[in-house]
């Protein structure tokens, strides 16, 4: 159990990381006022990430400890207010 455990600690912080650069290039599309490109990375954010982010979570039962993924949504839904765009399909 310890490996298993280790494993998915390892892969919540590279979806972390992913997440971030996500964001990242979400931001500066913004600041280019590229908004296709700015829609593509938070649907990737919305869509995938955040889901496997959240379950691997689950997986190790740290549902109260780790509150990362509500800030992400959070973030998310500033991002998208910037964009003025209504993603949810």
């Amino acid at each position: 159990m310890a490996k298993r455990a280790k494993k998915l600690e390892k892969g919540i912080k590279s979806l972390k990381r992913q997440i971030e650069d996500h964001f990242i290039k979400t931001e500066k599309d913004i600041q280019e006022e590229r908004v296709e490109l700015g829609a593509y990375h938070i649907k990737e954010i919305d869509k995938s990430l955040l889901k496997a982010l959240e379950l691997k979570i689950g997986f190790l039962g740290r549902k109260s400890k780790d509150d990362s993924v509500k800030k992400y949504k959070n973030r998310l839904e500033k991002l998208k207010k910037k964009l003025k765009l209504d993603l949810r399909k």
